[in-house]
């Protein structure tokens, strides 16, 4: 079945979600989170990826995301593909309490699709919202900055290292974020993250 959501213009930025299957808390752990920098930091300078913002949760990360090559599609399937293969190894080789369930419902996963044969990480899709507006873009950006806040992860959203609001906040990151400008037009009623950096 096709998803609903496809990305039909390659060049354009996309809000995307990648979430792991079964829902399953992998991000709980650093060195997983870790894996997803170093492949965010990896496509930005070799791939001609542009990332604008994103999260990274227990069990799904959020991005907006662009295409230099105009091959947005190519780009998230082979960062979907590298990250699940490095973590794969990770969950495999270093220590880890809840590998064997893990590896057990990865190993489910595969029998509802033929494209894995032994592990399959991610769900299906990634849930691609094309960016069509200054309004509609920092909506997401918004919402990608509050998700920590929302969940109780921080008070502050520039706390949380595993995303992109300190780079807003405080010009410094763990990933290479293109900023996307402060709106001149008011989309402060929508945006509590735009009236927090405006402070």
């Amino acid at each position: 079945m096709k998803e609903g959501y496809v990305i039909r213009d390659q060049e354009k930025a996309h809000f995307i979600t990648a979430t792991v299957v079964d829902w399953i808390d992998v991000f709980t752990r650093q060195n997983y989170r870790d894996s997803v920098v170093e492949c965010l930091n990896y496509c930005i300078k070799n791939k001609g990826m542009v990332v604008y913002a994103y999260v990274i949760m227990s069990n799904h990360i959020h991005m907006v995301v662009q295409s230099n090559e105009g091959k947005l599609s190519d780009l998230l399937r082979d960062f979907k593909k590298f990250t699940a293969t490095t973590i794969l190894e990770k969950i495999q080789t270093e220590p880890e309490s809840r590998r064997e369930w893990m590896l057990e419902r990865f190993k489910k996963a595969t029998e509802t699709h033929t494209r894995n044969k032994n592990y399959q990480f991610w769900q299906y899709g990634n849930h691609a919202e094309e960016v069509y507006s200054e309004k509609f873009l920092w909506s997401k950006l918004d919402y990608i900055h509050m998700n920590p806040v929302r969940s109780g992860l921080v008070k502050n959203v520039e706390d949380y290292i595993y995303s992109s609001a300190s780079n807003y906040i405080n010009n410094q990151g763990l990933v290479e974020v293109e900023l996307a400008e402060i709106p001149k037009v008011d989309v402060s009623k929508e945006s509590s993250f735009i009236k927090y950096i405006s402070q």
